[in-house]
Protein backbone atom coordinates (compact mmCIF):
# COMPACT_ATOMS: atom_id res chain seq x y z
CA UNK A 1 0.00 0.00 0.00
CA UNK A 2 3.00 2.49 0.62
CA UNK A 3 4.33 1.74 -2.90
CA UNK A 4 0.60 2.43 -4.16
CA UNK A 5 0.32 5.36 -2.37
CA UNK A 6 3.98 6.98 -3.07
CA UNK A 7 3.26 6.54 -7.01
CA UNK A 8 2.01 9.75 -7.10
CA UNK A 9 2.62 9.99 -10.96
CA UNK A 10 -0.46 6.79 -11.22
CA UNK A 11 -3.11 9.37 -9.62
CA UNK A 12 -4.95 9.85 -13.22
CA UNK A 13 -5.08 6.49 -13.62
CA UNK A 14 -7.35 5.60 -10.80
CA UNK A 15 -7.98 8.97 -8.27
CA UNK A 16 -11.69 10.75 -8.65
CA UNK A 17 -11.24 14.24 -10.62
CA UNK A 18 -7.60 13.98 -10.82
CA UNK A 19 -6.60 15.18 -14.58
CA UNK A 20 -2.93 14.85 -14.42
CA UNK A 21 0.23 14.62 -12.49
CA UNK A 22 3.74 15.60 -12.86
CA UNK A 23 6.66 14.52 -11.01
CA UNK A 24 9.13 17.35 -10.86
CA UNK A 25 12.28 15.73 -9.12
CA UNK A 26 12.56 13.12 -6.49
CA UNK A 27 15.74 13.77 -4.01
CA UNK A 28 17.46 10.97 -1.87
CA UNK A 29 18.21 12.20 1.55
CA UNK A 30 21.06 11.42 4.05
CA UNK A 31 18.48 10.17 6.71
CA UNK A 32 16.80 7.51 3.91
CA UNK A 33 13.87 9.82 3.04
CA UNK A 34 13.23 10.90 -0.40
CA UNK A 35 11.89 14.53 -1.14
CA UNK A 36 9.44 14.13 -4.25
CA UNK A 37 8.43 17.49 -5.88
CA UNK A 38 4.87 17.13 -7.54
CA UNK A 39 1.90 18.68 -9.41
CA UNK A 40 -1.39 18.03 -9.44
CA UNK A 41 -4.84 18.88 -11.71
CA UNK A 42 -8.18 18.49 -9.68
CA UNK A 43 -10.78 18.56 -12.08
CA UNK A 44 -14.48 18.86 -10.78
CA UNK A 45 -16.87 19.86 -13.12
CA UNK A 46 -16.04 23.72 -13.72
CA UNK A 47 -13.19 23.58 -10.79
CA UNK A 48 -9.87 23.21 -12.60
CA UNK A 49 -6.51 23.94 -10.06
CA UNK A 50 -2.79 22.69 -10.10
CA UNK A 51 -1.25 22.74 -7.31
CA UNK A 52 2.38 22.02 -6.35
CA UNK A 53 3.14 19.31 -3.38
CA UNK A 54 6.59 18.13 -1.42
CA UNK A 55 5.73 14.95 -0.36
CA UNK A 56 8.54 13.43 2.01
CA UNK A 57 8.68 9.42 1.32
CA UNK A 58 9.51 7.37 4.58
CA UNK A 59 10.12 3.84 3.15
CA UNK A 60 11.45 2.19 6.25
CA UNK A 61 8.95 3.94 8.59
CA UNK A 62 6.42 3.36 6.16
CA UNK A 63 4.94 7.10 5.84
CA UNK A 64 4.57 9.63 3.46
CA UNK A 65 3.94 13.31 4.50
CA UNK A 66 3.10 16.05 2.19
CA UNK A 67 3.04 19.72 2.29
CA UNK A 68 1.31 22.12 0.18
CA UNK A 69 4.17 24.33 -2.13
CA UNK A 70 1.64 26.46 -4.31
CA UNK A 71 -2.07 26.51 -5.86
CA UNK A 72 -5.54 27.46 -4.59
CA UNK A 73 -4.86 26.80 -1.25
CA UNK A 74 -3.67 28.79 1.69
CA UNK A 75 -2.38 25.46 3.18
CA UNK A 76 -2.20 21.95 2.82
CA UNK A 77 -0.61 19.08 4.59
CA UNK A 78 -1.24 15.27 4.94
CA UNK A 79 -0.01 12.17 6.58
CA UNK A 80 -0.28 8.42 5.70
CA UNK A 81 1.25 5.80 7.98
CA UNK A 82 0.99 2.57 6.71
CA UNK A 83 1.37 -0.80 9.28
CA UNK A 84 1.48 -4.21 8.42
CA UNK A 85 -1.69 -6.68 10.08
CA UNK A 86 -1.93 -10.11 9.67
CA UNK A 87 -3.81 -10.59 5.94
CA UNK A 88 -2.97 -7.27 5.05
CA UNK A 89 -1.79 -3.37 5.76
CA UNK A 90 -3.76 -0.89 8.20
CA UNK A 91 -3.81 2.71 6.84
CA UNK A 92 -4.29 5.90 8.76
CA UNK A 93 -4.25 9.04 6.71
CA UNK A 94 -5.22 12.71 7.98
CA UNK A 95 -5.73 16.13 5.61
CA UNK A 96 -6.03 19.61 6.94
CA UNK A 97 -6.47 21.93 4.68
CA UNK A 98 -8.08 25.82 3.97
CA UNK A 99 -8.71 27.07 -0.06
CA UNK A 100 -7.71 30.89 -0.44
CA UNK A 101 -11.15 31.21 -1.76
CA UNK A 102 -13.88 31.30 0.50
CA UNK A 103 -16.33 29.93 -1.90
CA UNK A 104 -13.85 26.93 -2.55
CA UNK A 105 -13.69 26.67 0.84
CA UNK A 106 -17.49 26.79 1.51
CA UNK A 107 -18.28 24.19 -1.08
CA UNK A 108 -15.48 22.06 0.17
CA UNK A 109 -17.13 22.15 3.33
CA UNK A 110 -20.37 20.70 1.69
CA UNK A 111 -18.80 17.65 -0.17
CA UNK A 112 -15.52 16.57 1.97
CA UNK A 113 -16.81 13.68 3.50
CA UNK A 114 -17.87 12.11 0.29
CA UNK A 115 -14.94 13.00 -1.43
CA UNK A 116 -12.72 11.53 1.26
CA UNK A 117 -14.50 8.15 1.07
CA UNK A 118 -14.62 8.14 -2.88
CA UNK A 119 -10.65 8.92 -2.54
CA UNK A 120 -9.85 5.86 0.32
CA UNK A 121 -12.07 3.59 -2.06
CA UNK A 122 -10.51 4.40 -4.76
CA UNK A 123 -6.97 3.29 -3.33
CA UNK A 124 -8.29 0.57 -2.14
CA UNK A 125 -9.88 -0.98 -5.23
CA UNK A 126 -6.33 0.07 -6.82
CA UNK A 127 -4.65 -2.41 -4.28
CA UNK A 128 -7.10 -4.53 -5.05
CA UNK A 129 -6.38 -4.32 -8.97
CA UNK A 130 -2.76 -4.32 -8.37
CA UNK A 131 -2.09 -6.85 -5.74
CA UNK A 132 -5.26 -8.90 -5.33
CA UNK A 133 -6.22 -7.00 -1.82
CA UNK A 134 -9.97 -6.86 -0.90
CA UNK A 135 -11.73 -3.97 -0.92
Amino acid sequence: MYDLVADVASYPDFLPWTAAARVRSVTPREDGAEVMEADLVISFKLFREKFGSRVTLWPEDLAIDTEYLDGPFKYMQSEWRFRDVEGGCEVGFSVDFEFRNLLLQKAAGLFFFEAMQRVVRAFEARAHELYGAKP
